[in-house]
């Protein structure tokens, strides 16, 4: 099922131009829990009438390479999410062109958007890049190629042409989302606790302006209304059919700022809600956002909860006001602090990026972080994570830091100067002590499992209430995440009265990984203790007849 049209759009003008739908369209990005970037273009191209096969990035190249081979596709187009990937997507251009491949290939995504000269001295076989929103343009371009017409002048094309390289003007961001067809949705789904997840999307656009961020330059650098929302009805409808027509209970909106900030946003917020209603859909689906801080409002979000939220991912970022000034979030450490607690005692799950070092970090800011990180998590309410600033292309602050003489790395390293060089070592043994030894980053990461868990756990809270024993189960697990994170903050804490007071670290890797070991374990009995003696109720909940035991 796919949107209406409007006949008076943006994509009016493309219904009469002349195109030849015969050849396919191969798009190659990453299908890991979805991808609406790929959904919304491979939808709008089939609006058109034209094929589209969307190929996982990571897949094995020779399986990318055999399929493109069999779609023999007029063009290839490559979404770049992260630029540290560029060399990898130049070496899957080079083996296509090895083997033959003489289809167009473009690229879209912030990096080629923003940074769109480097990007085609970085992958040479590239024809064009397609800059910022994607869909009409990249339906232009394709019909142009498949009807032998000049491509060169499409708005919102960038290229090489011999020694100079051409970026024409930019097209501007469509106004209207709902004239988007539905996106394609081909991508299986993940699941918690058998139920599939399904992203969504509400809005485009960030009006915030964050140093360290990307995003709010994407959708400046274009002309046109930065921050745009669907009809509140019609989101509603999407997940209405979605939730028919292949039974998804779980929705993550992939707003980078879901619309809760400001009187006008409460309204589309309170329509949205009463259009769930509307369509019968509360107590049957969960559905998480993203928002800012200083947009947590005690009111609204009590009716969104009652309404299905369940989960609220937060940018808290710092725990300094310097660090928080630094990154330009316009926002407070008491305001950061405001927002878990208003959380907290509405029975909202949230989740949170943090930056325990920026470029303006000191010894000093990292005891506040930490501070701060006991002060919201130290409960064991969610596990606690964070990561160093990275200057990405595109953001005020990689162009602060240049100008500054402080920018260091490359475009898959990009690095910059501490103001006190110190840090950079202390920055290494934190990396030493917490990522290599498995507590935080990656799949099988300590504090991910744990996010993951609660994230369950509020999934069976909502959707199977009946089931016994929750909250011994959620003791549990608090205990472990508390613990565990506590084991964090002095980890950290030691570290910097090490390299502040000249003395050795008290940690090794050994014993934290030893310990991290244990705590996985914990938290995996933990869990096996709860759901396998209640695996007849999930089993009979999820419409699944459970197997004859074996003789």
């Amino acid at each position: 099922m796919a949107a209406t049209l409007s006949i008076c759009s943006e994509f009016a003008s493309t219904r009469a131009r002349e195109r030849d739908t015969s050849r396919t369209v191969v798009l190659i990005g990453f299908k890991r829990q979805g991808n609406l970037g790929l959904g919304y273009l491979a939808s709008t191209l089939r609006a058109r009438g034209y094929t589209v096969e969307i190929l996982d990035f990571e897949d094995p190249l020779n399986n990318i390479l055999a399929a493109v081979r069999l779609a023999d596709p007029i063009l290839v187009g490559f979404s770049l999410i992260f630029q540290f990937y560029i060399f990898r997507f130049e070496k899957m251009m080079r083996a296509l062109r090895e083997q033959g491949c003489h289809a167009h290939f473009t690229m879209g995504g912030h990096f080629p958007s923003l940074s769109h000269e480097h990007t085609l001295q970085l992958a040479p076989e590239l024809d064009s890049v397609v800059r910022f929103e994607g869909e009409l343009t990249l339906l232009e371009l394709v019909d142009c190629l498949t009807t032998g017409q000049n491509w060169r002048s499409i708005q919102g094309i960038a290229y090489n042409d011999g020694q100079v390289i051409v970026a024409n003007p930019l097209r501007a961001l469509i106004h209207d989302l709902d004239e988007f067809p539905y996106p394609d949705r081909s991508i299986q789904p993940h699941s918690i606790l058998g139920r599939p997840v399904m992203q969504m999307l509400a809005s485009r656009g960030c009006a915030r302006t964050c140093s360290f961020c990307s995003i709010h330059m994407f959708y400046r650098a274009a002309p046109g209304k930065v921050v745009r929302t669907r009809n509140p009805a019609e989101v509603a409808r999407e997940m209405k059919m979605l939730h028919e027509e292949r039974d998804i209970r779980l929705f993550l909106f992939q707003d980078d700022d879901f619309p809760v900030f400001g009187p006008v946003w409460h309204r589309w917020t309170r329509d949205f809600i009463a259009e769930l209603y509307r369509q019968d859909l509360p107590g049957k689906i969960l559905w998480k956002i993203n928002a800012r801080a200083d947009a947590i409002d005690p009111e609204l979000f009590a009716e969104m909860r009652d309404a299905g939220m369940y989960l609220v991912y937060m940018g808290l970022e710092s725990g300094s006001d310097e660090g928080l000034i630094t990154l330009h979030k316009t926002t407070t450490v008491a305001q950061n602090i405001r927002a878990v607690d208003t959380l907290k005692s509405l029975g909202i799950l949230f989740d949170f990026g943090f930056m325990m070092l920026d470029p303006s970090s000191t010894f000093e800011s990292i005891l506040e972080n930490v501070v701060f990180l006991r002060r919201i998590v130290g409960d064991g309410y969610m596990a606690a994570e964070f990561c160093r600033m990275i200057p990405y292309d595109g953001t005020p602050i990689k162009d602060q830091l240049a100008a500054q003489g402080r920018l260091r790395g490359d475009v898959c390293n990009p690095d910059y100067d501490f103001l006190d060089p110190r840090l950079y070592d202390f920055y290494i043994a934190v990396n030493e002590l917490l990522n290599i030894t498995g507590w935080i980053h990656g799949l099988k990461a300590l504090s991910p499992q744990l996010k993951h868990l609660w994230s369950e756990l509020a999934v069976i809270e909502r959707l199977y209430p009946s089931v016994p024993n929750l909250e011994e189960y959620r003791q549990t697990l608090r205990h472990i995440t508390a613990t565990s994170n506590e084991v964090l903050f002095e980890v950290v804490e030691d570290l910097v009265h090490a390299f502040t007071e000249g003395r050795p670290a008290r940690h090794s890797q050994a014993e934290l990984r030893d310990q991290c070991s244990r705590f996985v374990d914990q938290l995996i009995e933990a869990r096996d203790n709860y759901i396998q003696p209640n695996r007849h109720y999930f089993l009979r909940e999820l419409g699944i007849e459970e197997p004859e035991p074996v003789a």
